[in-house]
């Protein structure tokens, strides 16, 4: 009887434990998972180098020469700077000879190519003033 009782309870530890290490085990391939575990985000891509992208450079000075839509050419300091405009290129301002102007431009190859070009506000004609007008006077 002793024989009987230490061999149920063996056999009863021995389902206790392999029940344990199945549970622990990864489901089986006929299971679904109730949601699919979540992507890895993918890295973030390397910045580039600084050689391939350009920055914007800026410069201001007085035209010395402007072609709207070609070029311009600006006395900055001591020395005059001459841009290609860009297409895309935007002009704010009265851009004219002598104008002190700003010009924000990147470097293409062996060119400056202006991106952006601000000059002074076109003013804006005050309307004439009128004299005053005289009461008549009484007598």
């Amino acid at each position: 009887m002793k024989r009987m009782l230490i061999l149920m309870v063996a056999l009863l530890t021995l389902v206790v434990f392999a029940g344990g290490v199945m549970a622990q085990q990864a489901p089986a391939k006929t299971e679904k998972p109730a949601a699919p575990a979540p992507e890895k985000a993918a890295p973030a891509p390397a910045p580039k180098p600084a050689a391939e992208k350009p920055k914007a450079l800026k410069a201001t000075g007085a035209v010395t020469a402007y072609e709207a839509g070609k070029m311009i050419a600006v006395k900055v300091k001591d020395k005059e700077m001459k841009f290609d405009i860009a297409a895309d290129a935007k002009v704010q301002g009265e851009v004219k000879d002598g104008a002190k102007v700003t010009v924000m431009y990147k470097k293409e190859m062996d060119k400056m190519v202006a991106t952006s070009i601000s000059g002074p506000k076109p003013k804006k004609e005050a309307p004439p003033k009128k004299a005053p007008e005289k009461a008549p006077e009484k007598k």
